[in-house]
């Protein structure tokens, strides 16, 4: 017997069918932030209000700078969420009329004091879609080079080096907790992992 589409809202690949937008609403609005308020009805004739944050949709990058092949750069800066200091990557938005090459090597000259002759996309994250539209480019910058630009920090950055291998070691301190960073180092860690591996392989 074949599935009714139609009755049960699904697509043909299985999924549902993506709720209808009956209305949308500003709810609120902040010099960086704006809540929409959200009318929905799903496909099985249920219908919600969901709220999200909204903003420039500009897009945003995080770096992955590696000094030399087992150590990379991290940043202490102050977290007003958390009201401490927090160890992450560098990171920042596309200004206009960037693409996230030039935005990378800029934040990464900003923040780190470094620049980066080979910059390479490594993955795309978002960060708590069901109330958010955020995407973070991640990139993987290496064969640094020292330069510095003046970024729009409150205060100097604090750069520190930690080798890669040792992220079970980073994730028992207090101070690193961020999701995007934490997952942004695994995947650089295992794709450098595959790379030696396959190097060694080639040796033999």
């Amino acid at each position: 017997m074949s599935r009714d589409d139609t009755t049960t809202g699904d697509t043909p690949n299985g999924y549902p069918r993506k709720p209808q937008i009956l209305g949308r609403q500003r709810v609120a609005q902040s010099r960086l932030f704006q809540i929409e308020s959200l009318d929905l009805r799903f496909s099985n004739g249920e219908e919600r209000q969901f709220e999200r944050l909204t903003g420039a949709d500009r897009g945003a990058v995080m770096i992955i700078a590696m000094p030399d092949p087992e150590h990379v750069l991290l940043i202490r800066e102050y977290a007003a969420g958390f009201e401490d200091y927090v160890l992450t990557l560098p990171k920042g938005l596309v200004d206009p009329g960037e693409d996230i090459i030039t935005a990378a090597n800029r934040e990464l000259m900003e923040e780190c004091g470094f620049g980066a002759h080979r910059i390479e996309p490594l993955v795309e994250l978002s960060l708590a879609p069901n109330y958010m539209r955020h995407r973070m480019q991640v990139l993987m910058a290496t064969d640094l080079y020292p330069k510095r630009l003046p970024g729009d920090e409150p205060e100097p950055l604090i750069v520190e080096t930690h080798a890669i291998e040792e992220l079970p070691s980073l994730l028992l301190r207090e101070d690193f907790h961020e999701a995007r960073a934490i997952a942004a180092l695994y995947i650089a860690r295992d794709k450098l992992r595959e790379e030696k591996r396959s190097s060694e392989m080639d040796l033999l």
